[in-house]
């Protein structure tokens, strides 16, 4: 088998690698799930000798993931999936405490960003294991090099999955993929609760703001914007969706909240938290609209959702007035606020998502990686879902750590289900 050369990372601080053990260990304590795949990892060793790249948000969360996948015997790089995302102190404690080079730091120029992903690849993957699908895309495009080395990939995230389907559909892919996050133990509950929690969790750290009373404007219902409106309604905001899909829209009336175009609702709002995975959803028309002290934020993968260049040629100065907000001035003396540079609010000014949410989507990113190197051979270069069996497995030892148990079928009710004749 190739070897890759041994990489050191690329990290703020080792100094701060205490600190990150701590944060590891304490996650690690809410992620009973992929504890007991590391144990069976460690014994069965599914990845022995596999090099894995792996482009993730560098978090407590993601650090027990990394060091599974070592235990079960894979060579592992990681870099960032976004530049206001990792947590140094994690960061620094995988490449001293675990021997699992990092290359991360937070508040990295786009410039820096993109040469550790490059030193993620100069691994010479043989599994991907991408959030946001710009691992694949930079080896798709600038390493092809390195595609003979690999095997397949996985996906974390739903933006990352729609970059991976359009490659897939006009033959840019090539290599196979699953889809981490149409796992129904990933989005139903890492995106709705998740991203709900997480994302108020940022807008809250950032601004201090009570969210009691104020419209937050959540543009897009998918699992994400349905965790988000939740949660803000539970804070007592008053709580406008904006919509493309009329069945999701339906949805979010019936949810309770007033559904309006973001042309009105741009009007009216106080907190606007983009989650759809589009650009331009906040752009030059309702920056004219906004009231004077408008907060703007999104938990979508990338920061194109809110039109910042379009908001800086409306704007005659701008300053930072708290960490992660900064404060524009519009040419006709409002001003508008803008929350971690319109990039993921979760992360940039909180912590992600909590660890015991994590925890399923991370098993099922273990599951993929094992899964895909005993079945690559057999897969074509597409996007694939999380197998069923799989999925299921993930949420029955979920509902175990957590002490629940469900009924099962007796032989009769097996019967009744499968005959077309029962019933009669």
């Amino acid at each position: 088998m190739e070897t890759a050369t041994k990489l050191a990372g690329d990290v703020k601080d080792l100094g701060l690698a205490g600190k990150g053990k701590n944060r590891i260990e304490w996650a690690n304590q809410h992620m009973p799930v992929l504890q007991l795949i590391r144990k069976q990892f460690i014994k069965d060793q599914p990845l022995k000798g596999v090099r894995i790249s792996a482009c993730l948000h560098v978090t407590s969360e993601t650090a027990n993931l990394a060091i599974t996948l070592r235990d079960g015997g894979a060579d592992v790089v990681l870099c960032a999936s976004n530049p206001l995302s990792t947590q140094d102190e994690v960061a620094a404690s995988l490449t001293k405490d675990y021997n699992i080079p990092t290359y991360a730091i937070k508040g990295e120029d786009n410039d820096t960003y993109y040469q550790h992903i490059s030193a993620a690849l100069d691994h010479k993957p043989q599994i991907t294991m991408d959030d946001g699908a710009d691992l694949v895309t930079q080896l798709l495009t600038k390493r092809t090099d390195l595609l003979s080395n690999v095997i397949g990939g996985t996906e974390e995230t739903t933006t990352g999955v729609i970059r991976l389907r359009a490659m897939a559909k006009d033959g840019t892919l090539k290599f196979p993929v699953i889809a981490v996050n149409d796992a129904l133990t990933k989005h139903f509950f890492d995106n709705r609760y998740g991203t709900g929690q997480s994302t108020l969790d940022g807008v809250i750290r950032a601004t201090n703001l009570l969210l009691a009373g104020l419209r937050v404007v959540v543009a897009g219902y998918g699992w994400c914007g349905r965790g988000v409106a939740m949660r803000a309604k539970g804070h007592g905001a008053d709580v406008i969706v904006t919509e493309i899909n009329p069945t999701k829209a339906i949805e979010a009336v019936m949810d309770g909240f007033r559904v309006m175009p973001m042309a009105e609702a741009a009007k009216i709002g106080d907190v606007f938290i983009t989650v759809t995975g589009n650009k331009n959803v906040i752009s030059t028309d309702h920056f004219a609209k906004l009231k004077n002290g408008a907060v703007l934020s999104n938990s979508g993968h990338f920061n194109a959702e809110i039109d910042i260049p379009a908001l800086e040629k409306q704007s005659s100065g701008k300053r930072e007035v708290r960490p992660f907000v900064d404060e524009y001035d519009l040419k006709d003396g409002r001003k508008v606020y803008l929350l971690g540079d319109g990039r993921l609010i979760n992360l940039a000014a909180a912590e992600g998502h909590p660890a015991s949410v994590m925890d399923m989507s991370f098993a099922n990113q273990a599951y993929a990686a094992e899964y895909m190197i005993k079945h690559s051979k057999e897969l074509k270069n597409q996007v694939y879902s999380v197998p069923e069996h799989l999925d299921q497995q993930i949420a029955k030892l979920k509902l175990d750590s957590m002490g629940f148990t469900i009924d099962k079928l007796t032989a009769e009710q097996e019967h009744y289900l499968a005959s077309w004749n029962e019933g009669t």
